[in-house]
């Protein structure tokens, strides 16, 4: 019988997979331009979660969330992808260690509220999903691809 962290580990890999697979076969400049008038692009939407991961899971802090959004024109498709994958890798390794759902998550410095791995957890869902739509729209957008 699975355990209650194996399905929410299930459920955000795949969605995990779901939004790095949008980013396979779209072009330069295509994968980096604005989708929508907010600005938003297919490669600042991987570059975000893998910030937004490392924050929530290795107790990493944000400076300034504007830029996790945007990519540089230094970097990559290759490099943002495979910073994604090598964070999912760490994390995976970290939420492996926990035992109890109930215990706080870690806590980057300046977070003053205590929050459940459990919320964790749920909360990456909700943002790697919420994301994995923006993907889904903007590259229909650019190519017609869908599901």
């Amino acid at each position: 019988m699975a355990t209650e962290k194996s399905v929410l580990l299930d459920v955000l890999d795949g969605l995990r997979d779901s939004i790095a697979g949008k980013l396979d076969g779209v072009p330069e400049p295509e994968v980096r331009t604005a989708g929508v008038a907010s600005g938003t692009n297919l490669l600042g939407l991987i570059k975000h979660l893998t910030y937004v991961e490392r924050f929530y899971f290795l107790g990493e802090p944000i400076t300034n969330m504007n830029r996790t959004l945007r990519p540089t024109a230094k970097e990559t498709v290759d490099g943002i992808l495979a910073g994604y994958r090598e964070t999912i890798e760490e994390t995976n390794k970290v939420i492996a260690g926990w035992t109890d759902l109930g215990e706080p998550a870690p806590r980057p410095k300046g977070r003053n509220v205590p929050l459940s791995r459990r919320w964790v957890l749920v909360h990456m869902i909700e943002e790697t999903g919420r994301h994995a739509g923006h993907a889904d729209i903007i590259r229909e957008r650019i190519d017609g691809a869908t599901g």
